[in-house]
């Protein structure tokens, strides 16, 4: 059995203090991008399962399928990284992680299905901690309180407890998070409400800071929530109440039409690809894969587009940048792609159009779902709202509005008119 020897202020940052000292049931961290506050939970969930015999975990998020690259993948490192690693099995096909000395288990589950948590049992000490990660995601407040109620029954250990801990973005002030954990005349007893942000975590490279740094300038909308970890917008949202996050097969969207939009950025902003099926019967779009990456030159973006199954499907491009878009398709042999159609209030009458769709969107899809929960429309001086949007945070809606265009302003394979555009937009009653 290794030696541990571990000294936690230099492990983790002193932000995530009572995380190791308090006993409080409840420990809310909403928080900015580069926090830590993952990193932070993740130690305390291997420190607990080793110093604390009656432990087990359950490590919750909104699918199950999407632990397997996140939480579960992270406790692997950071135990690792603690020097304990060969103490734990990782059965990463289940996923399940267990503590060997004793057999106490971490447990990955999905909130999709929180009937079937509440039978979940253990053969050594108690199930009594609870990790929600990304809990933002998790749009009832009942599904969360189902499984919550499941940690339960007598600990016989000296000073056992039952503990739950949230981390989140707080992209929108209406979610239930913030009246439950974070409001002080309804917030739930025995809980802490914690913020961090960036500048909580000692660990980040320059080049990171700069970049969030940066975004308080160019998209202070977004960066409200993802570089100060404060809550998100609740007014004005372009696409409030027509999009969500669902996990769903390709299987069942393979007889829908697919496009891929793409919409190019470099330094400061991320080239995106969004690629998606089109119910137009129903006025559904489902939205099944992403690219977003800054600082991709040409060859990556091809190599991206491969990678990401993209070759045989219509790809319709950003065409202010045509000499990207001819790169693409003469030096890297990218098939099917063309300019996107432009032209007055083009931007403007594409986003009316999307409006008259609902968006499913893949758990995998996280550049569009931040995207389309900060995108916003525009105040004049006087503080009265515009009909159009913030020219910000928008690459994934662009690529998304691009990838639509062959199903809103097509007509035998040209880009429509003003006149004609408007019309369309006039014949859905928008």
């Amino acid at each position: 059995m290794p030696t541990i020897n571990w000294n936690l202020p230099k492990m983790v940052s002193k932000a995530y203090a009572p995380l190791f000292n308090s006993k409080a049931r409840y420990i809310a961290y909403k928080g900015s991008r580069g926090s830590g506050k993952s990193e932070g939970v993740a130690t305390k969930v291997i420190l607990d399962i080793v110093t604390k015999p009656y432990v087990n975990w359950l490590v919750l998020r909104r699918y199950a399928n999407t632990n397997r690259q996140s939480t579960f993948t992270l406790l692997q490192k950071v135990a690792n990284r603690m020097g304990v690693g060969s103490l734990f099995q990782f059965n990463g096909s289940l996923p399940e992680i267990t503590y060997k000395p004793t057999g106490q288990k971490i447990l990955f589950r999905g909130a999709d299905k929180p009937l079937s948590i509440t039978s979940i049992s253990v053969e050594n000490g108690n199930l009594c901690r609870l990790w929600v990660e990304e809990s933002y995601q998790l749009e009832l407040e009942d599904t969360f309180n189902t499984v919550d109620e499941s940690m339960r029954g007598a600990i016989d250990y000296p000073d056992g407890f039952y503990q739950t801990v949230l981390t989140f973005n707080p992209w929108n002030e209406n979610h239930w998070l913030k009246r439950k954990f974070f409001d002080e005349k309804t917030k739930v007893s025995d809980s802490l409400a914690l913020t961090t942000t960036y500048r909580d975590n000692p660990f980040l490279d320059d080049q990171y800071i700069a970049k969030m740094i940066n975004m308080k300038k160019t998209n202070p909308n977004r960066a409200r929530v993802a570089v100060d970890g404060e809550w998100g917008v609740a007014e004005g949202l372009v696409f409030e109440d027509m999009f969500e996050q669902k996990d769903f097969s390709l299987e069942s969207i393979a007889k829908l039409p697919k496009t891929i939009g793409l919409d190019f950025g470099f330094k400061h902003d991320p080239t995106a690809g969004v690629f998606m099926a089109i119910d137009q019967v129903n006025r559904l779009v489902y939205v099944y894969d992403e690219i977003y990456q800054q600082g991709m030159l040409t060859r990556d973006i091809a190599q991206s587009l491969a990678k990401h199954k993209a070759y045989g499907l219509p790809i319709v491009a950003d065409s202010a940048e045509q000499r990207l878009i001819a790169e693409l398709a003469g030096v890297y042999n990218v098939p099917n792609i063309k300019a996107a159609g432009k032209g007055k209030e083009s931007v403007i009458q594409g986003i009316q159009f999307m409006q008259s769709y609902h968006y499913i969107l893949n758990p995998s899809v996280e550049g569009l779902w931040e995207e389309m929960s900060t995108y916003v429309y525009d105040k004049d001086k006087m503080g009265n709202w515009l009909n159009k949007p913030v020219d910000a945070n928008n690459h994934a809606i662009d690529a998304l509005r691009y990838a639509m265009e062959p199903f809103t302003f097509m007509i035998n394979n040209h880009y429509m008119s003003y006149q004609e555009r408007a019309q369309a937009v006039k014949n859905l009653g928008l």
